[in-house]
């Protein structure tokens, strides 16, 4: 709908998915890591009742998700992830505070993740939302071609 020749921008909405997000949810993770989960990964996490698996959809479209494993009052973010079509648009920051959000919603004190060290987009948008690095682990991550790669730790404190 336009008003006054200006086009009204769509909200993103971040909710919980279902099993009928799985494969889409795979095919985003796949385009955006080198070793993709699968269809039947995503099920399962689904189906999990201590990992929490949100959707962001914009109008009818899943754009990018975000999952997370929690264990009492500490949770470990193990993936987000933005459609490459829509990356750029604060998304994911967005998405990620929002997802924050809901885990203190559950009690969770303490966020933790993992992120290749030199991800800059990924560090600038944790760094942003006041995770800090608390430690690294070396050639965590291989590329492609086996190129081994560090991981930075980072912690984020939700009370």
């Amino acid at each position: 709908m336009t008003w006054f020749g200006s086009k009204e921008r769509a909200t993103p909405v971040v909710e919980s998915a279902t099993a009928h997000d799985a494969a889409r949810l795979a095919a985003i993770h796949g385009a955006s890591f080198h070793r993709g989960w699968g269809e039947g990964e995503f099920e399962v996490m689904i189906a999990e009742r201590n990992t929490l698996v949100q959707r962001l959809r914009l109008r009818s479209s899943v754009i990018g998700f975000a999952v997370s494993r929690i264990a009492a009052d500490e949770a470990e973010i193990l993936s987000i992830a933005i459609d490459a079509d829509h990356r750029g648009q604060r998304f994911s920051r967005d998405l990620l505070f929002t997802h924050l959000g809901y885990l203190a919603g559950r009690g969770v004190r303490k966020v933790f993740l993992e992120v290749e060290e030199n991800n800059q987009p990924a560090r600038r948008l944790y760094e942003r939302a006041g995770f800090v690095v608390t430690g690294r682990r070396e050639r965590y991550y291989r590329e492609a071609g086996g190129k081994e790669l560090n991981a930075l730790v980072m912690r984020r404190d939700l009370s």
